[in-house]
């Protein structure tokens, strides 16, 4: 393990445990106000006296434990760290630990430095892929001009494409079957997803430019491939990739989204509803404040925000109001969605996968409607929300998908459909 990885890991310990501080220091504030409006004015030299002796005594644990922490991970880092390259994120069960921290707190790691915060970037056989035209070629020696993007969920890392699935003889990835099938070169990222989706966008957009333009044989055809949340930024960088200019835009062909809350998720709504709550009460205060700690890209799922203008202008602890700008679908491009429920239809519809529910996977809502095409969309039942990174029954569609020519606006006009 590097020091400067078992560092980090100090530095988060003594942040978790300032959080689990702050908490409860904000949890007796409340009380003990309480307590004190109920005896009334003759409280108040009490209370004044109170509040200085709890601050110290609570400013004094904080900076205590985080000095502590960071004090062990120094000499941690001294007597068992290694200074080769022998990268923490490159262990298996280590590196989906880091995936899971920085989609919870992704946002706040990279913002104080913190070296468990992720960056995007390519992966290859465990390790990352240095953007430059020579690591490109000794990394995908046989490198086609069809490139297949495949772009992970919330907390997960690109070894989530690589899920045994629950039934079927082929346990092939989709990435291994499009290049035996069809000769595409897979390609996967590994991001941090607690940044805002929006942020992954540019990144994304920003990564494909240079990609094209390094690549060892020239790009014909792309694909963006994206899980969960991996599909809102990939329709995030379409939007940034255009906007740009980029050149990887003209040879996009599909966008397929894989369960993706396209209108927001109900477990992230239902978390802003109850913080939102629990932040009337003094009492419970402290716990809205730790359950507001969650990263960005989290809160982004409440309706699906795409681009900065959906949360950049607000205030994000609003109660409930989608801002959400549609983002048009880049022409001569298909786009392509997967639901799933995981019980029977009527139920199914109101659980979805567990964690998505169909109408969002699919774009279709009241108020807001994404303009997937009906056949440029597959709606399964009996699936789980992570049962769509690798299943029999998915697998087909995405193939069928990407061997059609997308449809055009002036083609769809001129046939009436």
């Amino acid at each position: 393990m590097r020091r400067r990885d078992i560092g980090s890991v100090g530095e988060l310990a003594g942040e978790a445990a300032g959080v689990i501080t702050t908490l409860v220091r904000d949890t007796h504030a409340g009380i003990a106000g309480r307590v004190f409006g109920a005896v009334g004015p003759v409280s108040k030299p009490v209370e004044v006296i109170h509040d200085a002796l709890a601050g110290a005594i609570y400013a004094g644990v904080d900076r205590g434990i985080r000095g502590g922490t960071r004090a062990g991970g120094v000499l941690a880092s001294r007597v068992w760290g290694r200074d080769d390259d022998g990268a923490l994120e490159s262990q298996a069960r280590i590196a989906d630990a880091i995936a899971a921290i920085n989609g919870l707190y992704g946002d706040q790691l990279a913002e104080r430095g913190n070296g468990l915060a992720l960056t995007m970037q390519i992966r290859q056989r465990g390790k990352p892929v240095a953007l430059t035209a020579e690591s490109l070629a000794d990394a995908f020696p046989a490198a086609t001009g069809r490139l297949a993007v495949f772009v992970h969920g919330l907390s997960l890392s690109e070894r989530s494409w690589w899920r045994r699935p629950r039934t079927g003889d082929d346990h092939r990835s989709y990435g291994q079957r499009l290049q035996d099938d069809l000769g595409f070169t897979p390609v996967y990222l590994r991001y941090n997803s607690g940044l805002h989706i929006s942020h992954n966008g540019q990144a994304l957009a920003d990564m494909l430019h240079q990609l094209r333009a390094l690549w060892p044989t020239p790009v014909d055809e792309v694909v963006l491939v994206g899980h969960s949340m991996g599909g809102l930024v990939a329709r995030s960088a379409c939007h940034y990739g255009e906007q740009q200019q980029h050149r990887w835009v003209h040879e996009l062909r599909h966008v397929i989204c894989l369960g993706s809350p396209h209108l927001g998720a109900d477990l992230e709504k239902g978390v802003h509803i109850a913080s939102w709550a629990l932040a009337r009460l003094p009492e419970t205060r402290g716990i809205a404040g730790f359950l507001d700690a969650r990263s960005a890209g989290i809160k982004d799922l409440r309706f699906g925000s795409c681009i900065d203008e959906d949360w950049s202008e607000c205030d994000p602890g609003e109660f409930m109001r989608d801002r959400c700008r549609e983002v048009p679908f880049l022409p001569g491009v298909g786009y392509h969605f997967v639901a799933t429920t995981a019980a029977p239809r009527v139920v199914g519809l109101l659980v979805g996968d567990h964690l998505v529910r169909p109408h969002s996977a699919s774009g279709r809502g009241r108020s807001r409607r994404i303009p997937f095409q009906p056949e440029h969309g597959l709606m399964l039942s009996g699936l789980h929300h992570f049962d769509l990174l690798n299943h029999p029954l998915v697998y087909p569609k995405l193939h069928e998908w990407v061997i059609q020519a997308p449809v055009t606006p002036s083609e769809r006009a001129g046939t009436g459909g």
